[in-house]
Formats: structure tokens, C-alpha cells, sequence
């Protein structure tokens, strides 16, 4: 099924990505609502950002994205394919990857075996761009060229956190969800991993859907932000005029 013009982006070299659209997403934990009618889209060469406070359903809504969760209402597409029933598995073969919270690397496995494992499901699928190789992450990455033979559970929570992202990167996504990619990192590591995720979306077309606690490091990259509160969408607007809200900010954002 393809997307209607408004679905997808064309690219100067003649390539396109899909947009991910979200539309009265609900979701539940037993009886508590978690997710209340979100409406969202995640664009192409764009990075939208989802804040919100603890509890807010910022987790929920990446779960409920990549398969985790099955919504009890709404719909989820990737460039006007309805993914809303997929199982996860067909949801990143369709071009959605999720990093979720937690840094999760197969421990016992090296730098590049846990790499491979990227590489492979990029190999799998019909990706509407050649995926990137070995070579391209740890350019982007240069600590992992460096402990490419080291198992993972030897690396730092900052190289850690590079690799499955450069894991994420190697399946070739069409939209990159990332659940607190800065929890627990200095922010020098911080800084070199937004400025990476920057330059991908701005180079490369790359849709990321950016949840983060610290609101203001991820208004910094971010071009669209959408505050969650207690699963309702509760602002969203251009990345700019958030951080200027300061009612909006204290309220929601704690800064």
C-alpha cells in the first residue's frame, strides 16, 4: 500500500522516506489508561521530541510504535502503511527501529558480533536507501572502532549506548525512536550523540521520535517538541517556542 504525497518526503537525490503518523493512539496497562488519544507525525529530516514527567507515557508511546504494546485504539503507519496490528518484528522490518531505555547489548557478544546483528536485519529488508556498513558507524562512532573486538559488557554506559544506537543505524531505518539516549551519561557523550543524530537527519533524511526527561538538551536538536502529560498530548509546537514557554516549561518541563 502506498502513501499519499503528504505520506512521504522526496529527497534531492531522488530517494524518499517515510513519515510516521500516529492517530488517537490509545493504550492500557490493565485499567490504567497510559495512553489517551495521542495524535503525532514524526517527519522526515526532522527530530521530534516527547517530554513530559515521569509517568507521562513517553515509554508507552515508543512501546506501542515499534510492537511492543498493542494499542486498544488508533493507528500507527509508516509512509500510509497501517502497522497498528504488525508484530514487532514486522514493525522493523518495515523501517522502524527502537532503542529503548536501558542500553541493551547482547553482553556476552563483541562490539562487532552485537553490530552484525544490525547489519542483518538491514540485510532482510527492502530498505528504500543502502544501508550503511561496518565502516560508516564507526566513523560516525570512533570509540567503538576502537573496542571492536571487546565484549560489550566491557564497554562504558557512553560506548554502550553508541553501539546499539550504531546497531539501530546498521538496519537502515526509515524513522529511529530512542527512549533516554542521555540517562546517566556526561554530557560530553550526551553532546557527541546528538550532534551524530543531528547531522544524520539533516544529511541523510533520518526521522527521529526523541523521548527524553531532560527536556532541555533534547529541545536543543529537536525541531518539534510534543509534551505528554498523564498520556494526553497536552502542547506541541515548534522546539523554539517550547523552550520559551516558560509557563509551559515549569509546568510540564522542569526547567
Amino acid at each position: 500500500m502506498s502513501g499519499t504525497p503528504d505520506d512521504r518526503s522526496t529527497r534531492e537525490d531522488g530517494g524518499t522516506r517515510a513519515a510516521l503518523r500516529v492517530r488517537g493512539l490509545t493504550a492500557r496497562y490493565g485499567p490504567v489508561i497510559a495512553l489517551d488519544d495521542v495524535d503525532l507525525t514524526a517527519p522526515p529530516g526532522r527530530v521530534t521530541a516527547v517530554l513530559g514527567a515521569n509517568g507521562a507515557g513517553k515509554t508507552t508511546l515508543l512501546r506501542t510504535v515499534s510492537g511492543l504494546l498493542r494499542p486498544k485504539a488508533g493507528r500507527v503507519e509508516l509512509g500510509g502503511v497501517d502497522l497498528t496490528e504488525a508484530s514487532a518484528e514486522d514493525v522493523a522490518r518495515a523501517g522502524i527501529a527502537h532503542v529503548p531505555e536501558g542500553r541493551g547489548v547482547i553482553t556476552e557478544l563483541t562490539v562487532e558480533e552485537n553490530l552484525r546483528l544490525g547489519s542483518l536485519l538491514g540485510s532482510l529488508r527492502s530498505a528504500s536507501r543502502t544501508p550503511p556498513t561496518l565502516a560508516d558507524v564507526y566513523s560516525l562512532f570512533p570509540p567503538l572502532r576502537r573496542r571492536v573486538g571487546h565484549a560489550a559488557h566491557s564497554l562504558s554506559g557512553g560506548e554502550r549506548q553508541m553501539l546499539v544506537i550504531a546497531r539501530a543505524l546498521l538496519s537502515a531505518p526509515e524513522v529511529l525512536l530512542l527512549d533516554e539516549p542521555s540517562l546517566g551519561l556526561a554530557p560530553r557523550v550526551v553532546s557527541r550523540i546528538f550532534a551524530v543524530l543531528r547531522d544524520l537527519v539533516d544529511t541523510e533524511g533520518l526521522a527521529v521520535l526523541l523521548v527524553e526527561q531532560n527536556a532541555r538538551s533534547a529541545l536543543s536538536i529537536a525541531d518539534t517538541g510534543v509534551v505528554l502529560n498523564l498520556g494526553r498530548v497536552v502542547a506541541r509546537a515548534d522546539a523554539a517556542t517550547l523552550a520559551a514557554d516558560d509557563e509551559l516549561r515549569h509546568a510540564y518541563l522542569g526547567f
